[in-house]
């Protein structure tokens, strides 16, 4: 047996382990982006509900207009949504000394094939014939972004008495305002296709100028 003595082992001094740190996302900015892109989805959603289709669907219209609403039959009612509104067209019916409830019961006829939003009769009386956000069949090609007015009118001259005249401009007043276009987006049939309707309103330009100015005023 050495006598010799063993050396002492080195003692390996152990070096303390570096902790992985994690990488931490502050929490505020991550939270503020989150509430970020949920409103900008809330606002295009209520943008997209609330705006001007989305009031055309509600069909939200005034108690002073009767709501009869014809059936759907392929010709004057086809059941095809608007595009938008960017006109409101005014007619007149071209049948003396009608009323709007005949002209409406003619609309709602499987043989018809022509028909408007709205009827406004000679006491002043209004029947909503088709929902807002429908193709009315008055206008040609217009259809699909205007809405429409037939007025019924005494005699052949094809002038409005007062109480269809004072209603005429309340409804399209309301109507520009519902549908939020400007009262400057109140045109004829005449100046879509050049037909003699509303006759009175194209035969005296004097009385048209004074509607839409009475319908600016409202």
């Amino acid at each position: 047996m050495s006598t010799q003595a063993t050396r002492p082992r080195p003692t390996r001094q152990r070096q303390p382990r570096r902790r992985r740190r994690r990488k931490k996302f502050p929490l505020v900015p991550v939270l503020a982006v989150s509430l970020a892109a949920i409103v900008v989805i809330c606002t295009v959603i209520s943008h997209v509900a609330g705006g001007q289709l989305g009031k055309l669907a509600r069909d939200h219209t005034p108690r002073w207009v009767d709501k009869q609403i014809i059936e759907i039959n392929g010709a004057g009612r086809r059941g095809e949504k608007l595009e938008a509104v960017n006109d409101i067209v005014i007619h007149y019916v071209g049948n003396p000394g009608t009323t709007a409830q005949q002209n409406h019961d003619f609309y709602d006829q499987p043989t018809t094939t022509v028909s408007s939003h709205f009827l406004i009769g000679l006491d002043g009386e209004i029947i909503q014939c088709i929902p807002l956000d429908e193709k009315s069949s008055a206008s040609n090609d217009r259809n699909i972004d205007t809405l429409s007015i037939e007025v019924c009118h005494p005699d052949e001259t094809g002038k409005f008495n007062q109480a269809s005249y004072d209603s005429l401009v309340k409804l399209t007043a309301w109507l520009c305002d519902y549908t939020g276009i400007g009262r400057d987006q109140v045109i004829r049939h005449y100046d879509i296709t050049g037909k003699l309707c509303p006759l009175y309103f194209v035969e005296h330009k004097d009385a048209w100028n004074q509607f839409l100015q009475d319908v600016a005023d409202y």
